[in-house]
């Protein structure tokens, strides 16, 4: 590859992408990320974090933050890259890899410039995105203290490589989890009468979920309820005493949100109590919902524009993200930008064109230098003389 900076950020990528680490089990990449930054003689900041790292380059009040994730997923790796994950059964498989590379990159442009900025440029490398602890420890640990605006980015398979979308508003949704447990008596296959038929009570309590969302919620409503696990039974020719089933909600109203979670409590405990069973439902909250600044989003867009991308206006996205976490403390802007992947997000065979890696980098950098820009001038302008 002719250019050194495109290499140098493929490289890194390519390292981490070898050697995943699971949530909040990211040692080994913190330990390469503090190194790469502290060889950039990029100052470290003393956070107290099992992982991740926060680094700052620039001087003054001014403080924005560009925040990566770097964790990756329990997932065995399929795509047969010479690079591919050396760890069994965990992969890069949502793109963390590039995200961190990318951020990595904008830090050596900003560094490089660091004399001329307008202020100060937080970098959060982040753990545990994967299971919506990250954010939060960072919060804690006061990294977001002082920032006034927060950057972050997606890789997006379904999207071509030099392609970048965000909104205005809610982007990435609610995403909860729920599990519900339907105890019965069991009884011997031949004989169902002498019990209650938990996996035939399973059946139907499901298929009323699914006509939940389609019938009893308008349809312009942005939500989806989806089944994923079911656990029943140990043998052919007994009916369980309990089924087990869970799976996931996404919206991106509150309000709808609370109705759905409602009206499947209710549904659920009255299909299985007529039939003389009974069912606990529990719900855990996953990232919320993701609402990009209106101001930050256009602003975010229109250094696109003049970085060379082709910017588009974001779909909702129905995926969660913890980085919504920040934004409900500091404003700011979360985009997609196109990686071209025949397979997608969190799947074997995830492959993202590298090529978005050293743009995105120049990207960002821009995009923090221009912040810091405006941020200062409106300070300024405040300020009574």
């Amino acid at each position: 590859m002719s250019d050194p900076f495109a290499a140098q950020l493929i490289e890194w990528r390519r390292t981490l992408h070898t050697w995943p680490e699971l949530s909040n089990q990211e040692q080994a990449t913190t330990a390469r990320i503090r190194a790469w930054l502290e060889e950039a003689k990029i100052r470290i900041l003393d956070y107290p974090l099992a992982t991740g790292v926060v680094a700052e380059i620039g001087e003054g009040d001014t403080l924005i933050a560009l925040r990566a994730d770097i964790d990756a997923l329990p997932i065995t790796e399929a795509t047969r890259l010479p690079f591919a994950s050396q760890n069994a059964g965990v992969m890069h498989a949502c793109g963390h890899d590039i995200h961190t590379s990318v951020i990595l990159g904008a830090a050596l442009q900003l560094k490089a410039r660091e004399t001329a900025l307008a202020g100060k440029v937080r970098l959060l490398f982040q753990p545990g995105e994967e299971n919506c602890t990250g954010a939060r420890q960072l919060i804690k640990a006061g990294a977001l203290d002082g920032v006034q605006a927060i950057f972050g980015m997606h890789n997006e398979p379904g999207l071509p490589t030099g392609t970048f979308a965000t909104r205005g508003g809610a982007f990435y949704a609610n995403a909860d989890r729920f599990i519900v447990r339907i105890h019965g008596k069991g009884a011997h296959a031949a004989h169902p009468e002498q019990g209650n038929d938990t996996i035939v009570l399973t059946s139907q309590v499901i298929q009323a979920l699914q006509a939940l969302t389609s019938r009893s919620f308008n349809t312009l409503d942005s939500l989806v309820l989806s089944i994923t696990r079911i656990d029943a039974g140990t043998t052919w020719n007994v009916l369980p005493e309990e089924v087990m089933f869970g799976g996931t909600l996404r919206t991106h109203d509150v309000k709808v949100r609370e109705q759905v979670q409602s009206r499947v409590n209710h549904l659920v405990k009255t299909l299985v109590e007529a039939s003389g069973a009974t069912a606990e439902v529990s719900w855990t909250a996953g990232p919320p919902v993701l609402i990009n600044d209106e101001n930050w989003a256009q602003f975010s867009a229109e250094v696109a524009r003049d970085s060379g991308y082709t910017v588009q206006t974001a779909d909702l996205h129905l995926g969660g993200e913890d980085f919504a976490i920040y934004l409900q403390q500091v404003p700011g802007a979360f985009v997609s930008i196109g990686s071209a992947s025949e397979f997608g997000l969190h799947h074997e065979g995830f492959n993202p064109d590298e090529a978005l890696i050293a743009p995105a980098a120049h990207y960002f950098s821009r995009l923090a230098e221009r912040a810091l820009t405006q941020l200062y001038s409106q300070t300024r302008e405040e300020t009574p003389a």
